[in-house]
């Protein structure tokens, strides 16, 4: 007779592994290898490990993003975003389990493969700025905000007595991804992170444009996603961004909803650490 309890686990298992992962087109989780670009149990795999503190950072990272004119545009001018904000997400998802926890060589082609991408767009912004994809600037903006968003939603959720030390290295390895994709400047500890991150502060700007996408990332809900989950993990979201940023995007601090909605996420982050703590 089945257990009941393991059937459960199973099943979560691969709900959550179904909105990653589009079982229609062939795609699979990322295997991890013990011949990755990074070493099994360090800062790095641990922190791209955790569902919830990924889901929340990077919803967090994707909005700090937007609000930069040069990878807003890019976006507005090469996605289909608003069709298929879904299938963005999922691509996003898929590139950072191939470069954190994939086969070296398979880590390498999914870089090149972006670069590849990256070389062919590019536009003018509104007031006739020329921007590029590929601008070491830009995707230094685009990179600061990923790590600082990913692990904020680490510390947040799993780990807020994680060391120093730890989240030094976290930069350290995560800079080997963002320097081979051509990012400038890339911090290499947490204090150069903030420094960085308050430098390139200055090049972003509001729009409707990218309060347009923020809106569309906080109502996105993956098939499989109960509305009750997407709810709390977007309000745990727009919680993490710096109150400039939320001014910038017109969204509200929550409020009345903030402690239940990071008890929520503890609660689900905790049962989906046990449901993949075998596979």
């Amino acid at each position: 007779m089945a257990d009941p309890i393991e059937t459960m686990r199973l099943r979560l298992v691969e709900q959550v592994r179904g909105v990653f992962n589009d079982a229609s087109k062939g795609q699979k989780p990322v295997p991890p290898s013990d011949d990755a670009l990074f070493k099994r149990d360090t800062p790095i795999r641990l922190v791209h490990a955790d569902l919830v503190g990924m889901m929340t950072g990077g919803i967090r990272s994707l909005m700090l993003q937007m609000l930069h004119p040069h990878a807003l545009q890019g976006v507005l001018d090469h996605s289909n975003f608003r069709e298929d904000m879904h299938g963005r997400l999922q691509r996003t998802a898929k590139f950072i389990a191939v470069t954190s926890f994939g086969h070296r060589d398979e880590a390498m082609k999914a870089i090149e493969r972006v670069n590849r991408i990256h070389a062919k767009v590019g536009g003018t912004l509104p007031d006739g700025t020329p921007y590029i994809a590929n601008n070491p600037r830009t995707l230094a903006w685009v990179h600061v905000a990923e790590a600082q968003s990913f692990l904020a939603g680490y510390l947040r959720h799993v780990r807020p007595d994680m060391p120093f030390a730890d989240q030094d290295e976290y930069y350290r390895q995560f800079a080997v991804i963002a320097r081979a994709l051509g990012a400038d400047p890339v911090p290499e500890s947490r204090s150069e992170a903030e420094a960085v991150f308050r430098e390139l502060r200055s090049d972003l700007r509001p729009s409707p444009e990218a309060r347009e996408v923020a809106q569309l990332v906080l109502s996105q809900r993956p098939k499989g996603t109960p509305p009750a989950l997407q709810k709390v993990i977007g309000a745990e979201s727009v919680a993490m961004l710096p109150d400039w940023a939320r001014h910038m995007l017109k969204l509200q601090k929550p409020v009345l909803t903030a402690l239940p909605a990071r008890a929520a996420t503890w609660g689900v982050g905790r049962t989906l650490r046990w449901a993949f703590r075998q596979n």
